[in-house]
């Protein structure tokens, strides 16, 4: 199972990475919050200090076609916010 899907690049995260040291994921849904700490220091090499984790449930979106309404839901996630030791930081930009 790969716990971590991918970062969270946004405007408010990166905010957050500049004041307070923290950085977010979106996660597997079944990980939990140690499995998402070694993952984080195992990939980054870093020291963590806490993980916060929330759950985003799908919301329903519809639309109009030719053949009528569509409608559907968006994905479910998990989304985990990783505050890291004083001194370390991820470089998202860094292999591009």
């Amino acid at each position: 199972m790969n716990v971590i899907l991918k970062p969270v690049i946004t405007e408010k995260m990166t905010g957050l990475g500049e004041k307070l040291n923290r950085f977010g994921f979106i996660v597997h849904k079944k990980a939990n919050k140690v499995q998402i700490k070694e993952a984080v220091e195992e990939l980054y090499g870093v020291d963590v200090e806490s993980v916060n984790t929330m759950n985003y449930s799908g919301k329903n979106k519809s639309r109009n076609s030719k053949s009528g309404v569509i409608t559907g839901r968006t994905n479910s996630y998990k989304k985990a916010i990783v505050t890291l030791a004083e001194g370390d930081t991820i470089d998202f930009y860094s292999n591009i």
